[in-house]
């Protein structure tokens, strides 16, 4: 093997690489959506987890993404650890469909030197570069998104492939090469194999990779059964340290996710291991063991260890949880907090625009109750309840803080238009949600001051007061409503009930003005009173605020508000309607 064979080895490697990884990330951005929904219904039902594990291994051609993804949901508290043991085993089991895939590289290829007629075709030289072709011409004329990322597929499993084939061009030497052969010799020893398969695949980081070396040397006729057997046992484990090193950082249950996928791989590829040489000494050998192997066998010898693997696993899923927290301990003193946005999800961008969208909502749930309950403060003062709040408002600046770092990085991943819309509606909603926390603060303080020094309002101010929190907390529960439910029925609703409010604010403030020229309010009541007002009214344009941005990203894909409040203020029949509605509604007799 010469100079140039191992530099177009290493080329070809490279290529191969850089193919599985456009193919990946193009299959998991045309996922979107449909990703998004299908991880939602994780469940406690291990069949379901399995099953999960599986297909998004198999959407995304890496296993190691899976259970990468998998820490992350688990270190956030998307996912419990006993939840994750089905879901890992399902991801080893998914990755099964890469090696059938780089298998294709076997195609056409007869033993002969010629291969003519129709089995020309089966020749991934003959019908690669078509398929190239129309990824580029897909390429270069199409604009939407989902089309594109079909191409980059397209063009990374051509580039895929055209690297398995400078791989097989590279090693076709190796054969005929006695160094080599004796290299294959000593690599003859099932655990010298584990150990060969287990450090490669760690060095490269990708079992598909590993899986591909080993697919294209059986081609040079000197890899037989018993030396691909062990060498894939230890490729099982070496696929491991992707997702070992991802848990570094994350907390106890984050670092037992990866363990488990560690030990599902290690006790298995043990167990098999004892078996196979144990049962071959008794029957003095396996008549299959000296015959050379191909690619296409490899790929379903890893389909045979896969099913033994998760027999195996299924029987012992609880042993692998219990070795898991036997490695990382509980202790009195440690923090089990969660880490609220995982960057590990960014593996799978779509996967964290869904989990920063289901952060928000709960922030959006927060600085709803946060309001809600400064409200009733006003109606009878309690120390602990604003205690509360103002504990409340605290969590929101986190969840604002913590939202807003994790949106910006996230906004610099490999994303399609419609995840880049949705992030910039979060980083404009949870400045929304944060203000209306400040304001359930201000009004506490506005209760305080009132418990204070015994503010009093009149009869009629208290009762007109009583309609304007009413129509706040209305506007409040269908805006944080509309977001979280998706509905944006109620998004539209929002509006017209706004531009109710800000009447309300105007006409409480006249009549406190006739109230204070007859002595029945002093200017102490004004100054309370125009504080609840100020924040109320706020907090209805923060909720506007929400809506609007709901209903731009959904109807006209843009966040354009300027335009958007301009459309809606110029009414219409349906906003007018609303709007007499909710006038009589809150009407102040």
């Amino acid at each position: 093997m010469t100079v140039f064979d191992i530099l177009t080895l290493i080329c070809g490697l490279a290529m191969f690489l850089y193919g599985m990884q456009i193919m990946g990330n193009s299959l998991k951005k045309s996922a979107g959506s449909g990703l998004n929904k299908f991880l939602g219904k994780m469940t406690s039902n291990p069949i379901k987890g399995f099953l999960l594990g599986l297909v998004v291994t198999a959407i995304m051609q890496s296993s190691s993404a899976t259970t990468v993804m998998v820490v992350g949901f688990v270190n956030s508290g998307t996912m419990t650890l006993t939840q994750s043991v089905s879901v890992i085993i399902g991801a080893n089991v998914g990755a099964v469909a890469t090696y059938w895939l780089t298998a294709l590289s076997a195609l056409g290829s007869t033993g002969a030197s010629t291969v003519t007629g129709a089995l020309e075709w089966l020749k991934p030289s003959s019908w690669m570069p078509i398929i190239a072709i129309v990824g580029v011409a897909i390429l270069m004329f199409s604009k939407r998104s989902k089309r594109r990322d079909f191409a980059s597929v397209l063009l990374g499993f051509s580039v895929l492939m055209v690297g398995m084939d400078l791989m097989s061009g590279a090693v076709a030497s190796l054969g005929d090469d006695s160094a080599f052969r004796e290299v294959i010799a000593v690599i003859n020893n099932p655990v010298v194999g584990i150990t060969v398969g287990t450090i490669i695949t760690a060095a490269v980081q990708s079992s598909a990779a590993s899986v591909g070396i080993l697919q294209t040397l059986t081609q040079t006729g000197t890899i037989t059964y018993g030396i691909a057997i062990p060498i894939i046992m230890g490729q099982n484990i070496g696929t491991c340290i992707t997702a070992m090193l991802s848990s570094i950082g994350a907390n106890k249950n984050g670092r037992r996710a990866a363990l488990v996928h560690l030990y599902f791989n290690l006790f298995g590829s043990a167990i098999l291991l004892a078996l196979y040489c144990l049962i071959g000494r008794i029957i003095g050998g396996y008549p299959f063991e000296d015959m050379a192997i191909g690619p296409w066998a490899i790929a379903a010898v890893h389909s045979v260890l896969k099913v033994f693997y998760v027999v195996l696993g299924a029987a012992g899923a609880r042993l692998l949880e219990r070795a898991a927290f036997i490695s990382v301990r509980e202790s009195g003193d440690d923090s089990q907090t969660q880490n609220l946005l995982d960057e590990r999800l960014f593996k799978t961008p779509s996967v964290a625009v869904d989990r920063a969208i289901s952060v928000t909502q709960s922030m959006a749930m927060l600085a709803n109750e946060a309001f809600i309950k400064a409200l009733s403060v006003l109606g009878s003062y309690d120390g602990k309840l604003a205690d509360e709040i103002r504990g409340l408002e605290d969590k929101g600046d986190i969840y604002e803080d913590t939202l807003g770092t994790y949106l910006v990085k996230l906004s610099n991943q490999n994303l399609d238009d419609e995840d880049h819309g949705k992030i910039s509606m979060l980083l404009h909603i949870i400045g929304d949600l944060e203000r209306i926390s400040d304001h359930a603060v201000n009004v506490v303080e506005s209760a305080e001051e009132i418990n204070d020094k015994k503010v009093e309002f009149s009869a009629e101010a208290k009762k007109e007061l009583s309609v304007l929190y009413d129509a706040v907390s209305e506007i409040l529960n269908k805006a944080v409503s509309s977001f979280i439910e998706g509905d944006i029925r109620l998004a539209h609703d929002v509006e017209p009930l706004e531009e109710v409010i800000d009447d309300l604010c105007d006409e409480i403030k006249s009549r406190h003005i006739v109230r204070l020229q007859k002595s029945e309010c002093t200017i102490e009541h004004g100054f309370v009173l125009a504080d609840l007002l100020t924040n109320c009214e706020r907090v209805s344009d923060h909720c506007s605020n929400i809506a609007g941005c709901l209903i731009e990203v959904s109807e006209y894909e843009s966040l354009d508000m300027h335009s958007y409040l301009g459309k809606v203020k110029a009414g219409g029949e349906d906003f007018n309607e609303k709007s007499r509605v909710y006038r009589e509604k809150y009407k102040i007799s």
